[in-house]
């Protein structure tokens, strides 16, 4: 045992490191950093609002062993701490006629501030844009897009991907099917 927060073991000839806790930054009203841990009840928290942010501050508590005010705190202080960003509800693509997703690879014409700066201000008012990541390898950038179907895609790019500033190349990839798609961050 190296000391209470983890321990170092030996097994089929590989060291392993068991942490009991998981260290994370929280910032306190002044935006220092001030260290804080997760425990065990944390991680249980974090999981059960991951898979139902809609769950009674009553039922969570039970579930986790706690008094609903402690439990209140608790979520309170992970919020506050930025570890739960915002709650959401989470659509149905399909039944919000938005169920074509489009991946796009961008290659800018120049790797300059500027031509980042103002490729990401005109990406963040692209229709249907999901997301949108500065990227290493073939592309500068990946989207993500959701739009109706070929034609509301076509409409899409005529209208405003050919109007980004500073592209040189746009690569599409069109999702056939769907094999996975979670928000669950494995906490």
């Amino acid at each position: 045992m190296l000391n209470n927060n983890f321990r170092l073991y030996l097994s089929n000839n590989l060291y392993f490191l068991h942490f009991k806790e998981i260290k994370f930054l929280m910032k306190n009203a002044s935006s220092a950093p001030l260290s804080e841990t997760l425990d065990r009840t944390d991680l249980q928290i974090l999981r059960l609002l991951q898979a139902d942010a809609s769950i009674s501050n009553q039922s969570l508590a039970e579930k986790v062993h706690l008094s609903p005010p402690a439990c209140l705190r608790r979520v309170e202080r992970l919020k506050k701490a930025g570890l739960i960003r915002q709650v959401v509800a989470l659509l149905d693509p399909q039944a919000v006629e938005m169920g074509m997703l489009v991946i796009i690879g961008v290659v800018l014409d120049r790797s300059t501030p500027q031509a980042f700066a103002d490729f990401e201000v005109a990406a963040q008012k692209v229709s249907g844009c999901m997301e949108c990541h500065v990227v290493t390898g073939e592309f500068d950038y990946i989207m993500v897009l959701r739009t109706r179907d070929n034609e509301s895609f076509n409409r899409l790019h005529a209208e405003q991907l050919l109007y980004l500033p500073g592209v040189r190349q746009v690569r599409t990839f069109i999702g056939l099917r769907q094999v996975l798609s979670t928000t669950r961050l494995p906490v």
